[in-house]
């Protein structure tokens, strides 16, 4: 064990953010996402939702502060939703916490998210049960 690292955070998955570099990007997914058939590297942490998850990588993870967008979230099927997924707002909300100049988040297409998705150094597995509730975060860095 070691003071002040979220009990969250595996040793698994601070390893990946370590070992990620400027413009890597992880995915934190829901229990729907297609987890295993879509990562590099694969953490699961079903037991856990991706609120918790996002605060506790927010601890110590930068964002790209080079792109407009540093993290995206999947858009819904047209007409699946009268409004946007209400873990969205919880999610900027977070994100603003640690990075007070976060503007927004990209919005990708569903299939154009998967591909995205598929190239990202590593996908946490959740078990996230909130639609749309999958999230990529792109790496920055410390100055």
């Amino acid at each position: 064990m070691l003071k002040k690292i979220p009990a969250i955070l595996t040793p698994e998955l601070l390893k990946i953010l370590m070992e990620m570099g400027h413009g890597d990007e992880i995915v934190i997914s829901d229990g729907n996402f297609p987890a295993a058939s879509h990562a590099k590297r694969l953490v699961r942490l079903d037991g856990h939702g991706v609120p918790e998850i996002l605060r506790a990588v927010m601890e110590f993870f930068p964002l790209d502060s080079f792109v407009p967008c540093p993290a995206a979230l999947m858009q819904p099927v047209p007409g699946s939703l009268k409004e946007d997924p209400p873990i969205w707002r919880e999610y900027l909300s977070i994100i603003r916490a640690a990075e007070p100049d976060f503007t927004g988040f990209d919005n990708v297409e569903r299939m154009a998210f998967y591909e995205r998705a598929k190239a990202a150094y590593a996908v946490v597995a959740t078990g996230e049960s909130a639609i749309y509730a999958n999230i990529i975060l792109k790496k920055g860095i410390i100055v």
